[in-house]
């Protein structure tokens, strides 16, 4: 069976915000407990969670889940720090993982049937690369086959994974994610949210 691990990016300070994104309450639940309770519905194994700048506060959140925490010292630097700490943590001990998911906390509607069909399409199309599409882009969930985990490696500062897809467009496919476009950057989207679903 092809093994996929999922990378969780919850470094981030939440300065726009104000406060940690990670543990904004949607539908009962913090948005790191929602994406890290999905994961494990969906069988992805090893689940982890890349922290920085709120460390304790969102490893305590996550005492009671078997997720992996992996501390991002380097979280300042921008979000590729985050994805290559998140790999090297999941490539250290020898998972055998064949892909991975790259994910970001602030999609509150993400669900562990998204990121099964991330694995079904990537069986069924034979690509390396999939991606969710929304709002003309693909974007996070991605996840990436084990011939690309060399290449994440390599990126630096704040070019996330978007230069790999651009690369690698003729191996890339994409799922549609509607609600994917949104996450929550400002106090105004949260509230946006919130009432959306009153």
């Amino acid at each position: 069976m092809n093994k996929t691990g999922i990378i969780i990016l919850a470094a981030g300070p939440s300065a726009r915000l104000g406060k940690p994104k990670q543990l904004l309450i949607h539908q009962g639940k913090m948005l790191i407990e929602h994406i890290c309770s999905e994961a494990l519905e969906a069988g992805l194994h090893p689940v982890l969670v890349v922290t920085g700048a709120t460390s304790d506060q969102v490893s305590k959140a996550l005492e009671s889940k078997p997720v992996e925490i992996v501390f991002n010292d380097q979280w300042s630097t921008g979000m590729a720090s985050g994805i290559v700490a998140g790999l090297s943590g999941i490539l250290k001990p020898d998972h055998g993982i064949e892909s991975v998911i790259i994910a970001v906390c602030d999609q509150p509607f993400v669900s562990a049937d998204l990121f099964k069909q991330l694995i079904k399409t990537k069986a069924e199309r034979n690509r390396g690369i999939v991606g969710c599409a929304y709002a003309g882009i693909i974007g996070t969930p991605v996840l990436f086959g084990k011939a690309y985990f060399e290449k994440l490696l390599t990126l630096k500062g704040n070019e996330g994974a978007k230069k790999i897809l651009k690369t690698y467009s003729a191996d890339l496919a994409g799922i549609p994610f509607e609600e994917g476009n949104i996450d929550i950057d400002t106090q105004e989207d949260y509230e946006q949210l919130i009432s959306s679903i009153r």
